[in-house]
């Protein structure tokens, strides 16, 4: 079970997300239904730590394989979405495929859950204010290069 629990008007949620940067570029993914990307990841089940989170989540949705090589941030972010105030807190780290080959990836990767609407995409890091990511604080994090932080999304 997800940590996600609702609070009033608020919903509360636990989430792992990576930073995997190859050539100059980060894999980010975006979902065909939204106008925005955002880190590839997903929520922290109870029980289950934030790193196995990200390594499970990778897996399930890639096919791939990661390890995690560093701590990155905690964020905190406040957002709405489908009427529903959010209170997320997500920790980031740095990732890395595991196989060779996947390291040498530069074309988008394919969900293999069956969610085609969900692609994976290389942003080149030097043009990431072309995009809209979120959380923005995203892209703070990745251009100051200061690691690790704790950030607050508003």
């Amino acid at each position: 079970m997800d940590i996600t629990v609702d609070m009033e008007e608020y919903r509360l949620n636990v989430r792992a997300a990576g930073i995997i940067i190859h050539k100059g570029k980060v894999l980010l993914h975006k979902s065909n239904k939204e106008e925005h990307y955002a880190l590839l990841g997903g929520r922290v089940m109870i029980g289950e730590n934030s790193e196995n989170t990200l390594k499970r989540e990778i897996l399930e949705e890639t096919g791939k394989e990661i390890e995690i090589t560093g701590y990155v941030s905690t964020i905190e972010n406040f957002f709405e979405a489908k009427e529903k105030k959010y209170h997320e807190i997500m920790f980031v780290y740095q990732a890395e495929f595991e196989k060779e080959e996947d390291k040498q990836i530069i074309e988008p990767i394919k969900n293999i859950e069956g969610r085609d609407y969900l692609q994976y995409e290389w942003l080149d890091i030097n043009k990431l204010d072309n995009y809209d990511i979120r959380p923005k604080i995203i892209k703070d994090i990745l251009k100051e290069n200061k690691l690790p932080v704790h950030k607050i999304n508003q």
